[in-house]
Order: C-alpha cells, then sequence, then structure tokens
C-alpha cells in the first residue's frame, strides 16, 4: 500500500513540477528569439551607443548584443569555410546590434511596436526577426499549455481511483474484524478510528517517500538546467511540496472513512459476496 500511494504522488509531484515550470519553458525558448537591428554604415558611434543604451533601458529588453560589420564578416567566413571578402574586395555586411526580448513581449503585434519605434531612427537600416517562429512557438505553447492542464485533470483522477482501490483492498481484507466488532457492542467512531489512523499513516509514509523522490528529480534538473532556476520560486515549491504531502494523507482519511462504513453498514451475510 506505501508502495502504491508513492509511486502515484511520486508521479503526481512530478506533473505537478511541469504545470508549474510550463510557463517557465516557455519563457525560456522565447526569450532565445532575437531581434536583429541593421545599422546603416553612416550611423555615427555616438548614435549607436545611444541606442544601445536606449534599447538597454527599455522595458521589453532582456539583454542586447552589439555586433560589428567585421565580427560579423569573421563568423560569416567561419561558417561557410572561406573568406568570402577576398572574392568581393570589400565587407558587404552591416553593424548590427541584436535585442532579445522578455517573454511578454514575444508577441506578433508587440514586436510589430517595437520595430516601428526602432525604424523611427534615421541611421536604422531595417529590424530583422523571424515571423513564422514567433507564431509558431506562441500556437504550440498554447497547445502544450492546454495538454499539460487536460493530462493533469485527468492523472489527477486516475491517482485518486488508485490509491482509494488500494485501501479499500486493504479493509475488504478486514471486514470479517469490522463486523465482529460491531457486533459485541463497538460503535462505528470506534471501528473506524485504528482504520483511518492506520491508513492515515501509511498515507503520510507514502507522501514523504514520493516528495523524497520529486525532490532528487528536481535537484538534478535544476543541476542540468541552470537556466531555468527551478528552485528559485520557494513559495511555490513548498505548496506543490505541501498540496502532494496534503493529498496524500486526506485521500487517505476519505478513503478508509466511506470503505470502512460499508462494510459496517452490510449485513453478515453479505461479507462473503
Amino acid at each position: 500500500m506505501v508502495i502504491s500511494i508513492s509511486l502515484v504522488l511520486f508521479l503526481l509531484g512530478l506533473l505537478g513540477l511541469l504545470v508549474l515550470n510550463t510557463k517557465k519553458v516557455a519563457d525560456h525558448f522565447k526569450e532565445k528569439i532575437a531581434l536583429t537591428i541593421y545599422l546603416k554604415d553612416t550611423a555615427k558611434d555616438v548614435e549607436i551607443k545611444q541606442l544601445e543604451k536606449t534599447l538597454a533601458l527599455a522595458e521589453y529588453t532582456k539583454s542586447t548584443t552589439f555586433i560589428s560589420k567585421d565580427e560579423a564578416a569573421e563568423e560569416h567566413s567561419k561558417d561557410i569555410g572561406e573568406n568570402f571578402m577576398d572574392f568581393l574586395g570589400y565587407n558587404p555586411l552591416q553593424n548590427s546590434i541584436d535585442v532579445y526580448l522578455k517573454a511578454d513581449y514575444v508577441d506578433q503585434a508587440k514586436i510589430e511596436e517595437i520595430n516601428a519605434t526602432i525604424l523611427k531612427k534615421n541611421f536604422v537600416d531595417e529590424v530583422i526577426y523571424d515571423k513564422p517562429l514567433i507564431s509558431l512557438l506562441n500556437d504550440n505553447i498554447k497547445r502544450i499549455s492546454f495538454w499539460v492542464l487536460l493530462i493533469s485533470g485527468i492523472f489527477t483522477f486516475i491517482a485518486v481511483l488508485l490509491i482509494n482501490s488500494s485501501i479499500r483492498l486493504s479493509v475488504y481484507s478486514k471486514r470479517f474484524i469490522i463486523k465482529t466488532m460491531q457486533m459485541v457492542g463497538a460503535t462505528k467512531k470506534f471501528i473506524r478510528r485504528p482504520f483511518i489512523w492506520k491508513s492515515v499513516r501509511l498515507g503520510m509514509t507514502g507522501a514523504i517517500v514520493a516528495l523524497t523522490g520529486v525532490g532528487v528529480v528536481l535537484y538534478y534538473l535544476n543541476q542540468t538546467f541552470p537556466e531555468l532556476a527551478l528552485l528559485d520560486d520557494k513559495i511555490l515549491l513548498i505548496i506543490l511540496f505541501a498540496g502532494i504531502f496534503g493529498i496524500g494523507v486526506l485521500i487517505t482519511w476519505i478513503s478508509t472513512f466511506f470503505a470502512t462504513q460499508r462494510f459496517l453498514n452490510l449485513r453478515t451475510d453479505e461479507l462473503y459476496y
């Protein structure tokens, strides 16, 4: 019974972690998308510095990176495996600034507003970003979030059924003891008490084992993907762990109560069916 409860609560805890961190993971991928600003060759250094400072202070900016035309040419030469400037005789690339947006601003409409604002600078040549990728990313995030919530609801229901079934089987094996106690004059409350207390203790033990496993997995994921900062939001983690522990106790208490009540209400001859 403890193993059954532990496994169910462990999987429920992992699903809870997934639900809590769905937005965080989605934001992580959104903030990897860059808005590239190409500058005209006539742009002065002071103008570029001022634009960089303005972008860095903007509410929509996560980070910025300035890439000079020489750096861009060197990187491009590495990509193609040869120095293309030997053939052209000049560097056709432009100075650029990669702007990484905060996740809340990685939206088609908001990016268009940012784009329009930046293009007002007369030394900005053009602003490029991957429109299809942003649309696809947002659509997939909405779709995945919906399925995660749906699966969470279904799995929670299944978890309740599995724990309830384990407890019912445990009480079923003691049905003759329950009826014997009732026949010698024990009250229903007196009979239920030890069964409920035992099940609650097993539920607490199973929850502790499950939470230990969830903690190990959480630590491993945080070490493997430190950029997700899974341990930063301690309040949510405490709520999750307390919720899993509470579910383990609550389900075992309710299931045992109704399971014992059922056998208390049966006639003696019905215990054999």
